[in-house]
């Protein structure tokens, strides 16, 4: 098969890595791709946006199975138009989407179907908002209801803090169009796990559980970002609250989008909290997480193309899983999620053949491989136990540690 994969971050490099590995792939292209991903795939210079010239694309290389990374382009419709063209594509439409574009959406979906979740309001008035932060007290939750590239969310521990958030996305539009109606949500407490499921209409099929680290430093100091660092399997979540995570949550959902009309293909990704009552829902997803991708695939023992294949043809994949831990950490940056430069060239990388370097924010000059983003490569090692994979992983990360232009986590997987 020709597959396309849409996308030019860590997660992408992940998927093109893993799909590397077929021999049901003849030609595997990424657009853009980045500089780590050239290795493995074909980078075609399309912006992940040029919906239109994708398309076109597709149709010209023949491609048999596209398939789309980032959250932007789901939402614009993307799905819609390579299916309107004829072409097979593995994403959800731009109304199963919504589950990620829209807080609100979610939380609306949420209570309709009784799907546990944080209690909440949603606010497009400055007053009305900053009443109801008065009215509950804090820690409290803000986020902006649209796409903010996993940062529009602030975990208030102050009102102040709150009010302050509040502004910053009403009034100062921050997140422009993003934070233009902004959903205020309980503080939920517990342990935080990532579950994800391939699903078709009301077929769902969960992946192994992972957890990553979205504060910017050491114990979970400073601003969310898009995620610091991830592993997998998650051990300290029971069982029996797994089963009612997948059951009563990530089917339950998919269930409730094929009843209002928005059946959903693709992968559904539950941000959860195990609380004292049992897990809820802090965030829905309408793609691969990331980084937990970059952490869950290498432990996937299947052929994606025959598990991705056999789902959208109605077939069970039958996935199956190593029972070894997986860690990444994430090299960042300096001054990511805030402002910082770009076009640091990047020091060496050693590995071990347990380990991979996968890239996000980088890019190809004579130069050599410079930063190109906010976070910039995923350091990873896959072992038998989680500790030695965290051990592993920060021996190969410490090239960076006299380097200024970088910055990384020490206690991913603590």
């Amino acid at each position: 098969m020709n597959i396309l994969v849409v996308g030019r971050g860590g997660r992408e490099h992940t998927i093109a890595q893993k799909l590397a590995t077929s021999s049901r792939v003849k030609h595997l292209y990424v657009a853009p791709g980045n500089a780590g991903i050239q290795h493995v795939a074909e980078c075609v210079d399309i912006d992940e946006m040029n919906i239109d010239e994708l398309v076109t694309f597709a149709v010209e290389n023949k491609i048999d199975l596209t398939i789309v990374g980032p959250e932007a382009p789901l939402n614009a419709g993307i799905a819609n138009r390579f299916m309107r063209a004829g072409l097979r594509v593995f994403a959800p439409t731009k109304e199963a989407a919504i589950i990620e574009g829209s807080k609100d959406y979610a939380k609306s979906l949420m209570k309709k179907y009784d799907i546990p979740t944080a209690a909440s309001a949603t606010f497009k008035d400055v007053a009305e908002a900053k009443a109801y932060i008065e009215e509950q007290g804090a820690p409290i939750v803000i986020k902006a209801d649209g796409l903010a590239a996993g940062k529009g969310v602030v975990v208030a521990m102050t009102k102040e803090e709150a009010f302050k958030a509040v502004d910053d996305m009403l009034v100062s539009k921050a997140f422009s169009d993003a934070g233009a109606k902004v959903v205020i949500e309980e503080f939920l407490e517990g342990r935080e796990f990532s579950l994800m499921a391939i699903v078709h209409g009301e077929a769902v099929y969960p992946l192994v559980t992972a957890r990553d680290h979205k504060r910017a430093f050491d114990n979970d100091l400073g601003p969310n970002t898009g995620g610091m660092g991830a592993y997998a399997p998650v051990t300290d979540v029971p069982k029996s609250d797994l089963t009612f995570a997948v059951e009563e949550i990530v089917k339950k959902t998919a269930k409730s989008l094929v009843k209002e009309g928005r059946s959903f293909t693709g992968i559904l990704y539950a941000g959860l909290m195990l609380t004292e009552e049992g897990p809820k829902v802090i965030e829905f997803n309408a793609r691969f997480g990331d980084p937990e991708t970059q952490v869950i695939l290498p432990l996937l023992k299947n052929d994606l193309i025959q598990v991705l294949d056999d789902v959208l043809k109605g077939k069970n994949p039958g996935l199956k899983f190593s029972q070894e831990h997986c860690l990444g950490v994430v090299v960042a940056s300096s001054g990511y999620p805030g402002s910082y430069e770009k076009g640091k060239v990047l020091p060496e990388i050693n590995i071990n053949d347990n380990q991979f370097v996968i890239h996000a924010g980088t890019k190809q000059t004579d130069e050599g491989i410079v930063s190109d983003g906010g976070r910039v490569l995923l350091v990873g090692t896959k072992a038998p136990t989680l500790d030695k994979a965290r051990e592993q992983t920060y021996e190969t990360c410490n090239v960076f540690e006299t380097d200024e232009n970088f910055f990384y986590r020490k206690d991913i997987g603590k």
